[in-house]
């Protein structure tokens, strides 16, 4: 089967197959934001189930800016041996481990009490939902340059900290997506207006990575294929970003799609036919694949061998697989011993999207707290439920994550 032949990426380095833990928010740092024992025994079963990429939730670049609360921050040192620990625990099995590295611009909800920054002054349309978003600060130059530079700082702690890679995230809406989106960025200097100066930001991060780390790290950028609203993000961009980022080290785009407004990551293909209901952003991937230099994954919604396969066989390099193996974290040894295993959360079809969309978030959450208990996942558990669960525990850390800030605030 061709989902298990090596990889090389462009820097030399390889993985044994071509199925990669997708990136998912698991929430579970501990009070100083470092990795809990919950999220090694997490990765533990991820390298002990047999993918050959893993890369991790979103590590945030700086405390003050979190996708949720309980969310990993490297930013400093301070327990950098918990990253170690972390790194050695995902590398055990022979799978290269790679930081997804990340800011969430104005996708951080406001009773985190945080600053808001944005590329521009543009508040998030979630309609009922808008009123836990703060209007961000536009950015001036001196941020940009900081947060160019915590990216740098945060890839240059995970080598130290042993992991083999990072995965700059410039997709679902957080802050470099939000640069690249005409919608999100009104600017009119040289980081807004035309795609090259949208673009800037993200060439600069990756230039700024590279100077940091060895050669032979590997650098991957997380990209949307589109972004699924009008006016904004568009197929076409994709490809042209892909072409500016060929010029660069990049080893691996990951291609997915979508943002808190238009939560396409979490959707289904508007036909009915097999391949594309569970690879749906692979229309997209082949299209960029055919610019692209370095190697493509695309990621959403893969759950079944046969598709991993045609999806391999169309010219992508690799799968992402998240959700599937938030169920089943032993996907791939049981594909490769001829189990049709093809892992499954039952549906959600609420009207509000919105709704919907943290309710499917909420469910995965599910899975993963099991798993990092040592229990096995329930994937038929009540959406709604999963989701009153999330909520309280979302609360509870919020209230943590709001006193710590002070302590840190009062602390510098």
């Amino acid at each position: 089967m061709k989902v298990f032949e090596k990889l090389v990426f462009p820097n030399g380095s390889e993985i044994p197959n071509r199925i990669a833990k997708a990136a998912m928010e698991e929430n579970m740092a501990d009070l100083n934001h470092a990795p809990s024992e919950e999220l090694m025994r997490l990765y533990q079963a991820w390298a002990d189930g047999g993918v050959g990429l893993i890369i991790t939730g979103n590590v945030m670049v700086d405390r003050r800016a979190m996708t949720g609360p309980g969310g990993v921050v490297l930013e400093d040192q301070q327990h950098l041996e918990s990253f170690k620990r972390w790194a050695q625990i995902g590398r055990s099995k022979g799978a290269q481990v790679w930081l997804q590295i990340n800011h969430p611009g104005r996708q951080m909800q406001s009773n985190l009490g945080q600053e808001t920054w944005a590329p521009s002054a543009v508040a998030l349309d979630l309609g009922k939902m808008s009123d836990r978003f703060n209007t961000p600060i536009e950015m001036n130059q001196a941020m940009i340059q900081e947060v160019i530079d915590r990216f740098a700082n945060t890839a240059r702690l995970g080598e130290k900290a042993g992991f083999t890679g990072v995965e700059i995230h410039a997709a679902h809406g957080y802050l470099l997506s939000q640069f690249l989106s005409p919608l999100s960025n009104k600017r009119q200097d040289q980081w807004g207006g035309s795609l090259e100066n949208r673009s800037r930001i993200l060439i600069e991060i990756v230039k700024a990575v590279r100077a940091v780390v060895a050669d032979t790290f590997t650098v991957a950028v997380k990209l949307n294929s589109a972004d699924f609203q009008r006016g904004g993000f568009s197929a076409e961009d994709a490809q042209q970003v892909v072409q500016m980022l060929n010029g660069l080290a990049v080893d691996l785009v990951e291609l997915s799609g979508g943002s808190y407004e238009a939560p396409a990551m979490q959707g289904q293909a508007r036909d009915g036919r097999t391949l594309a209901r569970e690879a749906y952003f692979l229309e997209f991937a082949q299209e960029i694949r055919k610019v692209a230099k370095m190697p493509v994954m695309v990621t959403g919604g893969i759950r079944r061998i046969q598709v991993a396969e045609q999806v391999i066989e169309s010219g992508v390099d690799m799968v992402g697989i998240a959700t599937a193996l938030a169920i089943e974290p032993n996907l791939p040894h049981q594909w490769q011993q001829g189990q049709n295993t093809a892992p499954e959360l039952k549906p959600i079809h609420w009207k509000n999207k919105t709704l919907a969309s943290l309710a499917n978030m909420a469910t995965v959450k599910f899975q993963l707290r099991k798993l990092s208990l040592g229990k096995r996942p329930n994937p038929k558990v009540s959406p709604a439920w999963a989701l009153i669960l999330q909520q309280a525990a979302m609360a509870r850390r919020t209230r943590l994550y709001k006193n710590r800030m002070r302590h840190y605030s009062t602390a510098c």
